[in-house]
């Protein structure tokens, strides 16, 4: 997808407040107030194809974007960053890969914890969101293709 894509898509693993869960940041009581009623999807929300309610676009260097699948509603914007520590670099900058590496590893392994020590903003803060909105078309374009593609090698076989 990265190689393809220039970001990733990854699907959020919290289910929304109203479900007896927490979502996306929304660990404390009061939480999806505090941070805004736009970072956490409601128990109503539409699912993804996955069952996800929400989830994310990680690009380099960039805030992780948080969004609605099903209808490409955009929730908030995540500003995290990875500096390279090694010092074998002259700049503190990871390369583009491996930011998005970093992101995704930390979210996937602790979306709470990343959530809530983000900077949150409102869409189109960082990222222009007619951006993300191209984004979003070009991932469902680029899904439905591999779909297709995965389809048409399992009649084969």
């Amino acid at each position: 997808m990265y190689r393809d894509l220039g970001f990733v898509r990854v699907h959020g693993r919290l289910r929304a407040r109203g479900s007896g869960a927490e979502a996306a940041g929304a660990d404390r009581e009061g939480d999806v107030e505090e941070r805004g009623a736009a970072t956490a999807p409601t128990a109503a929300s539409a699912h993804g194809a996955d069952g996800a309610p929400y989830a994310y676009l990680i690009y380099p260097h960039k805030p992780i974007v948080a969004y609605l699948p099903a209808t490409a509603r955009l929730l908030s914007e995540y500003c995290v960053e990875f500096p390279d520590l090694t010092g074998a670099i002259s700049s503190s900058r990871l390369p583009d890969s491996d930011d998005v590496l970093a992101k995704w590893m930390a979210l996937t392994g602790d979306e709470r914890r990343l959530i809530r020590n983000a900077n949150m903003h409102l869409p189109g803060r960082q990222i222009d969101p007619g951006r993300v909105r191209r984004d979003l078309w070009r991932l469902a374009e680029w899904e439905r293709q591999r779909g297709d593609s995965e389809t048409l090698e399992h009649r084969r076989a």
